[in-house]
């Protein structure tokens, strides 16, 4: 009986390493997991891991999808754009004032 008394801290030692074995393998196994989640999520967004380093890949833009977009922020651009100094003779464009579309005289062509 006295073997056997001697034998109990021993078997609760076997069983803490176990349990903190069993914690850490645990652990081990959900690190790995939130890695490959977070590869697949940056593959999604062209960016791939590889020994020399991390590589970003570039959307492919058709040259017709790129000159639309750039000709739709240059005509917003100019459609919001307002020239306060501007005075046009012409049909009294860009004039916010009630005189649109009336003659100017020689004083307000002057100025």
């Amino acid at each position: 009986m006295g073997a056997f008394w001697r034998l109990i801290p021993l078997v609760i030692l076997f069983g803490v390493i176990g349990a903190m074995a069993y914690v850490g393998y645990q652990m081990y196994l959900y690190a790995n997991d939130l890695k490959d989640k977070g590869l697949k999520n940056m593959e999604k967004k062209n960016v791939t891991f590889t020994k020399d380093g991390m590589k970003v890949g570039v959307k492919e833009v058709r040259d017709e999808d790129y000159a639309d977009k750039t000709q739709n922020v240059l005509v917003n651009v100019w459609n919001n754009a307002s020239f306060p100094a501007y005075k046009s003779p012409v049909m009294g464009w860009m004039q916010d004032d009630k005189s649109a579309g009336k003659k100017l005289t020689k004083e307000q062509k002057a100025s």
